[in-house]
């Protein structure tokens, strides 16, 4: 059973990110779905009015937002509020993957990934936070990847942008957890997805989109910088000395946590 919480996230606004394609497409389309009011960001009309046409009539709103221009995301979140209602979960999906050599990158090309993929998950954040530290109330979900841990070539600026979110996750609960123990923050990594910025061969992200749908809707303060990879939790390494503690005070392991996809 729903705690009021829950029923109030539920109930909100969701805004996604990136919703024109791949992954932003199959989250919106999923909570659309779920009868959750969605509102989707994208820069491209054309694809965010494609998505309109696969969701429930009536549950997607598309809108043209540059999530690197902190005034299109002010306006649009002002708009959210007038039109639609609170806004109480945010998927920070958006993201370019240009695939650049770093020898041919300029300053400009990197500084342009970054403002995307980083710059728009603190611009959007940011945003958001204003109404959400009114009631105290929220839940964000950070789309993120390994990439900051294993960068590909050609990747030097899509790493450092994905790295650069996954510790803004840890900045924002070190400054958030303890004042505002109900707005949740989470990383979560899809997985290499069949997407123009996955691989071919790769994860369906209709399937991914079940996980992160029912991430997004799970509201539990221990959940606060945690991170999950796919639908299992990622518990952060256990050092020998510790492990050998647990094993003589006779204490279990902590388990991963898994996402249940029908939530």
């Amino acid at each position: 059973m729903m705690d009021d919480n829950e029923q109030m996230i539920r109930t909100g606004v969701a805004v996604i990110t990136g919703a024109g394609s791949g992954l932003g497409r199959a989250l919106a389309i999923n909570l659309a779905n779920r009868g959750l009011k969605v509102v989707g960001f994208g820069r491209n009309k054309a694809s965010l009015q494609e998505t309109a046409t696969l969701t429930d009539k009536g549950c997607f709103y598309p809108m043209v937002v540059d999530v690197a221009d902190s005034l299109a995301v002010d306006t649009a979140f002002v708009a959210i509020e007038k039109t639609h209602g609170t806004v109480t979960l945010l998927i920070n999906n958006a993201a370019i993957y240009p695939r650049i050599d770093f020898l041919d990158e300029t300053p400009d090309s990197f500084q342009q990934t970054m403002n995307v993929n980083f710059g728009g998950v603190v611009i959007c954040t940011l945003t958001i936070l204003k109404s959400m530290q009114q009631t105290g109330l929220g839940r964000i979900v950070n789309v993120a990847s390994f990439a900051d841990i294993a960068p590909m070539p050609a990747s030097s600026a899509y790493s450092v942008s994905k790295g650069a979110a996954r510790i803004l996750t840890k900045a924002l609960v070190a400054d958030l957890a303890d004042r505002f123990p109900d707005i949740v923050i989470t990383d979560w990594l899809p997985g290499m997805l069949a997407t123009k910025m996955g691989i071919p061969g790769g994860l369906d992200p209709a399937i991914a989109a079940e996980w992160g749908a029912a991430l997004a809707l799970w509201h539990d303060p221990s959940l606060n910088g945690v991170t999950f990879e796919q639908d299992y939790e990622l518990l952060p390494p256990r050092s020998l000395k510790r492990r050998v503690k647990d094993l003589v005070l006779l204490r279990k392991p902590p388990v991963a946590r898994r996402i249940i996809a029908s939530l």
